[in-house]
């Protein structure tokens, strides 16, 4: 879609990530802690893969591979301009005033946004309003459904990490209660222990359960644009006059 090809970098995400790690890691040095004893690669095989494990069982295949996809969005969001959005929709009814509505017909053919161009293909094929209503309709639901899908993808990632990480921090407390005569051996079970705890909890509360709320958030922005777009293409079919229908979606505009 059009709303999703032009795409700007969203700063606040990438300072996010940034301020969470240099919190962890800053506090730690504070601490009089060493930065390495925070990176255990047996702790991070264990919770993120366990995590992802869980979360290829529960999520379909088309599924995984679309919220794979979205993983840009949370840094790169789709740049969705309903001012723009509206002046390109006073555009359409002025030229359906004036041409009637085959003079959509090469504006439908030069339009980059799919949904867009469905609704004025609709238009041009004559259907009436209600029909391009419930057509646009479905397209909005099936759209918004595979972005919300996509969204719980992190979503469960975010709920199994805490539970992983508590089973690598046991699994390191089974180490370090086998190997009590080897006293070399109890200081790396023990972070590994307490590590992996850190990162189920980290990667849940920093990474992926902020994801999927940020594309929630997103979802919701492209189902309110599609739906501004619903009404004016509606609206022209009904023949309301094009102040009229500029008057209405300035509502979206809020």
């Amino acid at each position: 879609m059009a709303a999703g090809s032009r795409q700007t970098v969203d700063y606040l995400s990438i300072a996010g990530v940034v301020l969470s790690l240099l919190a962890v890691i800053g506090g730690n040095m504070l601490e009089g802690g060493h930065t390495d004893s925070l990176f255990q690669l047996t702790a991070f095989i264990i919770v993120f893969g366990g995590t992802l494990g869980a979360t290829l069982v529960q999520t379909p295949r088309k599924v995984f591979v679309h919220g794979l996809r979205r993983v840009k969005w949370v840094f790169l969001p789709p740049k969705i301009e309903r001012n723009e959005t509206l002046k390109k929709i006073n555009h359409w009814s002025r030229t359906v005033r004036k041409d009637g509505l085959l003079g959509l017909q090469n504006i439908a053919a030069k339009e980059p946004d799919k949904f867009a161009k469905k609704g004025l293909e609709l238009l041009v094929d004559g259907n009436e309003p209600e029909v391009i209503r419930k057509i646009l309709e479905i397209e909005i639901d099936s759209s918004a459904r595979s972005e919300m899908n996509a969204a719980r993808v992190y979503e469960a990632m975010g709920g199994y990490s805490p539970t992983i990480g508590i089973i690598g921090a046991v699994m390191g407390l089974i180490h370090v209660m086998n190997n009590l005569a080897d006293p070399a051996a109890l200081g790396p079970g023990i972070a590994v222990a307490f590590v992996a705890t850190i990162y189920g909890v980290g990667l849940a509360n920093f990474f992926f359960l902020p994801m999927a709320s940020k594309l929630k958030t997103i979802a919701g922005d492209l189902t309110q644009y599609q739906e501004m777009l619903l009404d004016g293409v509606v609206s022209i079919a009904e023949g309301e006059n094009p102040l009229a229908i500029a008057s209405k979606l300035e509502g979206y505009l809020i």
